[in-house]
């Protein structure tokens, strides 16, 4: 983007706050994505203004970029708005001063009212986790009505200044010698009253909408992941922009893998011959199977890796590895040839070492005394 944000807003470079503001919330009202769904123009025109809007509508950027322009912002670390779809950020909104908030937080009467933030809850299976994968959900949340632009009244028929507070939303209440600021029952510290509510919302300024999102779940995500979907929550009214949407991942085990951080583990089941002679087999891995060496005399709970065939890094390139832990099943039950087998083995081992265990129990004796 390189046009002046004072050109995309369409007001004077000596333009004063309120009039930036109103500027921007007429061009979001207008090309807000929710109201020109498939329209890229309009996107792209809600995505300017709404860059411009973050710079100009904050005192401190409006005077280095009036001052040094783009340049200087960059070099004050500013670095432009975020992606919207961003995985584990904070939240957080570029539009503050738009929500009708002054610098007590405190949400002025009859200013825009922001959406709020909602959750899903999504579960994905192990490899889907491992691998990533684009997933299409459906949601229904509370939306902009765009009949009565989110002021919850019937078109042509505004809101009225309310009667008891004047319009501040607040009330003053006395209790011995203090004077106490209350918020005004009758309009709800809205300032204002619905005399002929929209049809359509009932006047909530807000309707029931499905929606279709897709995710794009990147590789290497674990159980209890977040990812945040800038604007796709609650719409918000009186032109308060719309709220996030959290999506939180619950990842399913797996039968045979475990998972931790970007290894992997998988316990591999071996017949007593195998482990003893050695063999070469073929194990499962999460990238397909691969061929494993089990070297000769390999005793129960060896650990073997396999290098790179584990989770990929959720930031950068790096891959895990896969630990094959050895689990050498001792047979239960023994046909008569196999019994005469073990024990003809067994006096063989008597035969190659006869003091072997004698001479242990001796050390361990000598230990314990």
């Amino acid at each position: 983007m390189s046009r002046d944000y004072y050109e995309i807003l369409g007001v004077s470079r000596s333009a004063p706050a309120e009039e930036i503001k109103k500027a921007y919330r007429k061009i979001a009202m207008k090309c807000h994505p929710d109201r020109n769904q498939g329209d890229k123009e309009a996107e792209e025109r809600f995505k300017e203004a709404s860059e411009a809007y973050e710079v100009l509508g904050d005192l401190e950027k409006r005077k280095i970029y009036d001052r040094f322009g783009r340049e200087g912002l960059k070099s004050s670390g500013y670095s432009g708005p975020g992606n919207a779809h961003d995985i584990f950020s904070s939240f957080g909104d570029i539009f503050g001063d738009l929500f009708g908030m002054g610098a007590s937080g405190r949400r002025q009467p009859n200013g825009p009212i922001p959406g709020s933030d909602l959750r899903y809850d999504l579960t994905i299976t192990f490899l889907e986790a491992v691998h990533g994968v684009d997933k299409e959900i459906e949601i229904t949340r509370p939306d902009t009505c765009w009949t009565c632009e989110g002021n919850g009244c019937r078109p042509g028929h505004p809101p009225k200044t309310c009667g008891h507070c004047q319009g501040r939303g607040q009330v003053m209440r006395s209790q011995g010698f203090f004077s106490v600021s209350t918020t005004c029952p009758a309009c709800r510290g809205q300032g204002s009253v619905i005399t002929e509510p929209c049809q359509d919302c009932e006047g909530r300024g807000l309707v029931n909408k499905k929606k279709k999102v897709t995710l794009k779940i990147p590789a290497g995500v674990d159980n209890g992941a977040r990812m945040r979907l800038a604007g796709e929550g609650e719409g918000g009214r009186r032109g308060g922009q719309p709220g996030d949407l959290y999506v939180f991942l619950d990842v399913e085990t797996h039968e045979h893998f475990q998972r931790e951080g970007t290894t992997i583990y998988l316990r591999l089941p071996l017949s007593m011959t195998q482990a003893a002679l050695g063999c070469k087999l073929t194990v499962p891995t999460i990238n397909g199977e691969k061929s494993l060496n089990i070297p000769a005399g390999t005793q129960n709970g060896t650990s073997l890796t396999l290098r790179k065939e584990g989770v990929k890094a959720l930031r950068g390139n790096e891959l895990g590895d896969m630990i094959v832990v050895i689990d050498v099943h001792i047979p239960e039950h023994l046909s008569a040839r196999q019994r005469e087998l073990l024990e003809e083995f067994s006096e063989l081992e008597k035969g190659k070492s006869p003091n072997q265990h004698d001479g242990l129990f001796t050390k361990l004796f000598r230990k314990s005394a």
